[in-house]
């Protein structure tokens, strides 16, 4: 019995910015909004540049390129975009840590992704956060799980810098809620 061939796939809206080797950079974008991601807030805190002046200042970004790399030793890699406050932050702190923000925390990644956003200071005013024993970063209250981690490799993967951790610390301080998830351009709940 002859079995038709499957369709070819659908081709996404042809773009004229082609790269060189042919998918267009709304290609891409189109297809990986397809690929569900957890979304976290990563942390660290910036001392003082004088000892005699002010104090030193929190920093945070939301992410959605967060992985475990390995079990042993255990190791996470963050992707950040090359040359933002946090890649030229973390080439100089070695020590930060990660929040998995739950679905209820919506509010925190939007917060923390703003572009043109104001300082980092005013936007941690009103969480509710515990500074790292390790990496004396900020670790959200209510957060699904959080981790203390020290930079081990820095890799520069096209406009951004890949940085491998070794995973200090790791609790679950909150089991309640499901995670946040980031999917075709948006946050959204499990289920």
């Amino acid at each position: 019995m002859p079995t038709t061939p499957p369709a070819p796939p659908v081709p996404l809206t042809p773009s004229p910015d082609r790269h060189p080797d042919g998918v267009s950079d709304d290609e891409f974008r189109a297809a990986m909004s397809r690929l569900a991601a957890g979304v976290v807030l990563v942390t660290a805190y910036e001392p003082p540049l004088d000892p005699e002046g002010p104090g030193g200042e929190n920093v945070g970004m939301t992410a959605t390129s967060f992985m475990s790399v390995s079990l042993d030793p255990p190791l996470v890699l963050v992707g950040l975009r090359e040359g933002s406050r946090m890649d030229d932050l973390l080439a100089e702190q070695p020590v930060w840590a990660v929040s998995v923000l739950s679905e209820s925390q919506r509010h925190i990644a939007g917060r923390f992704a703003m572009k043109g956003r104001i300082s980092d200071r005013l936007l941690f005013d009103d969480i509710p956060y515990v500074r790292g024993e390790v990496s004396g970063a900020p670790l959200v209250g209510g957060a699904l799980a959080t981790l203390e981690c020290r930079t081990e490799q820095r890799v520069t993967a096209g406009d951004h810098t890949l940085v491998i951790a070794r995973v200090l610390t790791a609790a679950v301080p909150s089991a309640e809620g499901g995670p946040l998830a980031y999917f075709r351009g948006r946050y959204r709940q499990l289920g």
